[in-house]
């Protein structure tokens, strides 16, 4: 049975030391097996939960963040407990002398991970202590990296809603966005807004990478959820490389930059296990950029684009439903 203790434990620590590497240290990696799982089952459960509770999305976030940390914490907690229980008599109580039983282990490996420095429980060879000496290492190590991921996490968060709130300041629907952007003669004033959230993309697609757990901070406004945003601004580029007249297109730099921002965050997909729609999303409306007065291509010509891009816009579509949103326009708030 000692044996089983000490493999099971030596299992725990290995796991869960990974788990913690993978998920904070490894940029390219997304979350860690374990990681991963939580998150996926939590964000079902909440879903399930949200068709009659919508405001439990908003939750899905900060609980998924809270139970990666505890799930790291426990089963460090665990793992520790379960070596020091495949000793003989790994740990004495200082007191009594007496072998420590399992509410001593957990006791011990408790203030030794927290380094509080009670001296109730001692090791009985410096095999244990040495191993004590790692408890104490781990503890500051990997609750410290958790701690950081945190931080790391929620800052990313700001970061996305700062970017929804500045598309969907443009525009609720990727035709208002444009009709925002024309000054009756051309484009050219919303360069530079393009530019601007262009470059937030890039930086959330980045960061989605690395936290997947981003795709689960639900928003509760419309206005400021990326996952209206993203479709938004990428329907926009659509109507402005391909719908508008040639002659009034902004410059197409821009664009492609814009364009390639997209992509980046469309690659961040899979990470979440976030799948393409079954059905195409409602193209946009022509005559809404007609009625600003701006000149357009045909009708069959701007539906023979959009056919090009069906796998595209069914991506973008599963990216609004998997955040239990509608596809653009927002709602007014």
């Amino acid at each position: 049975m000692q044996w089983l203790y000490l493999g099971l434990g030596a299992a725990l620590l290995v796991a869960v030391i990974v788990d913690i590497i993978w998920t904070t240290l490894w940029v390219d990696g997304g979350a860690g097996p374990l990681s991963r799982h939580l998150t996926t089952g939590t964000w079902r459960i909440l879903r399930a939960v949200g068709r009659s509770r919508p405001r439990a999305l908003s939750t899905a976030g900060p609980l998924i963040l809270t139970l990666t940390l505890a799930m790291w914490i426990g089963l460090l907690w665990a793992g520790w407990t379960f070596l020091f229980a495949g000793g003989d008599v790994a740990l004495r109580s200082t007191q009594t002398s007496a072998p420590a039983d399992w509410a001593g282990r957990l006791y011990y490996v408790a203030y030794t991970m927290f380094t509080s420095g009670n001296g109730d429980y001692t090791p009985t060879s410096s095999t244990w202590e040495i191993a004590s000496s790692f408890t104490t290492a781990t503890g500051m190590a990997f609750v410290t990296l958790g701690v950081s991921y945190v931080i790391t996490v929620l800052g990313a968060v700001s970061s996305k809603r700062s970017f929804a709130s500045d598309v969907t300041g443009l525009g609720n629907s990727s035709e208002e966005f444009v009709n925002t952007g024309w000054d009756g003669d051309s484009f050219e004033g919303l360069e530079r807004p393009l530019e601007s959230v262009a470059t937030q993309l890039s930086l959330l697609a980045e960061q989605h990478k690395s936290y997947p757990i981003l795709h689960y901070y639900h928003s509760e406004q419309g206005g400021r959820a990326s996952a209206m945003a993203v479709p938004i601004l990428d329907e926009a580029i659509t109507l402005l490389r391909h719908a508008v007249e040639a002659e009034n297109r902004p410059n197409e730099t821009v664009l492609t930059h814009a364009r390639s921002s997209t992509d980046d965050y469309l690659e961040t997909l899979d990470a979440a296990f976030i799948e393409p729609a079954t059905e195409v999303p409602p193209p946009p409306d022509l005559d809404r950029l007609r009625e600003a007065g701006i000149g357009t291509v045909s009708d069959d010509d701007f539906e023979r684009t959009l056919e090009e891009s069906e796998t595209r816009r069914r991506h973008l579509l599963g990216v609004v439903r998997a955040d239990a949103w509608y596809w653009p326009p927002v709602e007014e708030e």
